[in-house]
């Protein structure tokens, strides 16, 4: 994967944990941690608008549709 190099503004104290998370070798350097809590906030933002998609759907036709799609296939289940 390709990348690019850019410069970011932080405030001093968010330096200094991430130069603590740094020599206590939780990253390799300040560029990998800052690349992980952004890869780790944008996966959550990912996630949070799945969830307020599925939020948009009715329940009540979303089962209907299931169910449509069961009930021929009902007949052909192997009574136990």
């Amino acid at each position: 994967m390709t990348q690019a190099k850019i410069a970011i503004t932080l405030e001093e104290s968010l330096v200094r944990k991430i130069d603590h998370l740094v020599s206590d070798r939780f990253y390799p350097n300040r560029s990998k941690a800052i690349q992980a809590a952004v890869q780790e906030k944008l996966s959550r933002l990912g996630k949070g608008r799945l969830a307020r998609e599925c939020a948009k759907l009715d329940p009540a036709f979303e089962k209907s549709l299931a169910e449509e799609g069961i009930s021929g296939e009902l007949k052909e289940w192997p009574e136990y």
